[in-house]
């Protein structure tokens, strides 16, 4: 009788050192952005074939939309959804609501559709609305409330995603500090993460920091091309991209706020292959190059320079893309797929037609189908 009772102690153990050891290993590296402001994106459905013949298993949708969440039932891909900025104030203000936003857009789907996370807001801090500001940790907080409550803490992780614009300084690396209006609402946001095991989410552009200063920053060095790089003096290290640099930034910045444990992901990072006239580098040659060896980089599943054992896992931005974009930067195309399903340009992905096929995504699956 004892022996069978230490024998069921020991398997119960054993599962949740399973569970655990799960929940943190790494399993995965690349996933792309499913941003669908457009009005010629082909239907959910179709996106999963898409996805599913890319082999890309991981992606974030900016919202919660119940026939993109409905589609990816049964997919095997794992999704993070959005809580929409303009949520924000109405998740702040009580539990309850959190709660109906949670069953309603997360637990309703589970376990077919595999959610595995909730964005609360996008790049809320360092922003021009301070009223989001203030409520972008309390509405965080009831999130994951309802997600604690309802059981799902194991499956759904809650974090928020920012820009660079959070940082005041992030050359070389190792000088990285958060900006000190921003550090009053971004410490106790990291206390709260650091609380629930969650990462630091950085949207990460050597595209955007490019084309804003052109004259002193080498291309090369910005689509992982061979250039000299530049030397952190302070750490000793080497770095021979600006994509590895802007992640330990990231690291640097966590360490000196006090959370050097946590782990940043980068969710969102890509290259225009088309801009604003004033937009230096927007081709789709630098595209291509960027997203091609962006993308046999993770594969590797390194790390980076000021964490090597931790390896770099980023979402590109964007499978598609969006023609219906409001403001300055409606012009822009991130997209690594056409709407028809075929490669906007060759990055080792085959698409489901050649780029120069009359039918449309619809109809070849329509004619796949019988």
């Amino acid at each position: 009788m004892a022996s069978s009772f230490f024998l069921l102690l020991f398997l119960s153990f054993s599962l949740v050192c399973s569970l655990v050891s799960t929940k943190h290993s790494v399993t995965w590296t690349y996933g792309i952005n499913y941003g669908r402001i457009a009005d010629n994106l082909p239907a959910p459905e179709s996106v999963v074939t898409l996805l599913k013949a890319a082999k890309v298993n991981h992606i974030r949708i900016y919202d919660a939309d119940h026939g993109v969440l409905t589609a990816f039932n049964g997919s095997g891909i794992e999704v993070i959804v959005g809580l929409p900025n303009g949520y924000l104030k109405e998740m702040s203000t009580g539990e309850d609501r959190a709660m109906n936003w949670v069953k309603e857009n997360v637990q309703a789907f589970l376990p077919g559709t595999q959610i595995r996370g909730i964005a609360v807001g996008n790049e809320i801090l360092g922003g021009s609305d301070m009223e989001l500001w203030e409520v972008l940790l309390p509405a965080a907080r009831n999130i994951y409330g309802a997600v604690y409550r309802l059981g799902l803490k194991e499956i759904v992780q809650v974090s928020s995603p920012h820009s660079e614009a959070v940082f005041a300084n992030s050359y070389p690396p190792s000088a990285c500090i958060f900006k000190p209006d921003v550090v009053p609402f971004m410490k106790p946001l990291l206390q709260l993460f650091s609380q629930i095991g969650s990462p630091f989410y950085i949207n990460a552009y050597p595209f955007l920091a490019y084309k804003n200063d052109p004259q002193h920053i080498d291309i090369n060095y910005a689509l992982f091309k061979d250039n000299r790089g530049i030397y952190d003096a302070k750490t000793k290290l080497h770095y021979d991209n600006m994509f590895e640099a802007q992640v330990d930034a990231a690291y640097s910045a966590l360490e000196k706020a006090g959370f050097n444990k946590m782990e940043v992901i980068v969710s969102e990072t890509g290259w225009a292959s088309r801009g604003d006239p004033d937009e230096a580098g927007a081709t789709v040659k630098n595209a291509r190059t960027y997203n091609r060896h962006l993308r046999k980089r993770l594969i590797k599943k390194k790390g980076t320079p000021l964490r090597p054992k931790i390896p770099v896992r980023a979402y590109v931005f964007a499978l598609f893309n969006e023609n219906s974009k409001p403001g300055p930067t409606s012009e822009r195309n991130f997209g690594l797929f056409k709407p028809d399903g075929s490669i906007a340009y060759d990055i080792g992905f085959t698409g489901l037609v050649p780029s120069s096929h009359p039918l449309s995504l619809l109809r070849i699956l329509q004619l796949r189908d019988g």
